[in-house]
């Protein structure tokens, strides 16, 4: 009688995503996604509202299916990762924050660029720009958001994760990350093809003729509208 009642004790104590671990981390990585989404469509509205006078809403997801940009949330979880710690000065965390922002954002260009073959964005013409690939501007916000990330928003985000029913969290957990690994596999399956299409280049695996089908260069240019391929 009594271990059962501690049995079913230590199953009600259960913390979902307790600590530092891969529930808490994906939670994250989640939000971030879907946070950076919607806020590059809020911006990008406000912008032609002001300069335009027009209403216009466009899609800035960075997968297929769902809103979801993974620029965001592998950028989030890297300040997680790396800044988690913080220091006691808090411009070394605003220094940090502005290497691992820009440095990513950098890489991340550099990578679609030669593997894709196309740009999501080009700074060449933006002040202080490093390659047109980042700005300094740019790092510096990187710098102030990990700043306010740490020090402000995640200690109560980590808490409102691990207040998730654990068994609910888990089932989350599992099913979305099954979700996420598809979404942005197909995704960059299909903007690769659409860069060997580019070349005539005809699919030469099952993989390659399902893009094609499914997912047509008007499919694409809708879902990512700010994708530009290199001539």
């Amino acid at each position: 009688m009594e271990k059962s009642m501690r049995g079913s004790k230590d199953k009600t104590e259960k913390v979902f995503a307790q600590g530092f671990c891969y529930d808490k981390l994906f939670f994250v990585f989640l939000i971030g996604g879907i946070a950076g989404t919607y806020y590059e469509e809020i911006l990008h509205f406000i912008k032609v509202w002001i300069k335009y006078g027009r209403v216009e809403w466009v899609m800035r997801q960075g997968v297929i299916y769902g809103p979801f940009n993974p620029v965001y949330a592998i950028g989030l979880l890297l300040m997680v990762i790396c800044l988690s710690r913080k220091p006691k000065k808090w411009y070394i965390t605003l220094f940090h924050g502005a290497l691992i922002g820009g440095g990513f954002e950098y890489l991340l260009s550099f990578l679609q660029e030669k593997v894709v073959g196309s740009t999501s964005w080009d700074y060449s013409h933006h002040f202080l720009n490093i390659n047109g690939r980042t700005t300094l501007p740019f790092m510096l916000f990187w710098g102030l958001l990990s700043l306010v990330f740490v020090y402000y928003v995640y200690p109560p985000l980590s808490r409102w994760i691990e207040k998730i029913p654990y068994s609910l969290g888990k089932s989350l957990t599992m099913i979305l990350s099954i979700f996420l690994a598809f979404d942005m596999a197909i995704s960059l399956a299909a903007v690769v093809r659409q860069n060997l299409r580019r070349s005539n280049i005809p699919p030469y695996s099952i993989i390659g003729r399902y893009c094609d089908s499914v997912y047509p260069d008007e499919f694409l240019e809708q879902v990512f509208p700010n994708m530009v391929y290199k001539d």
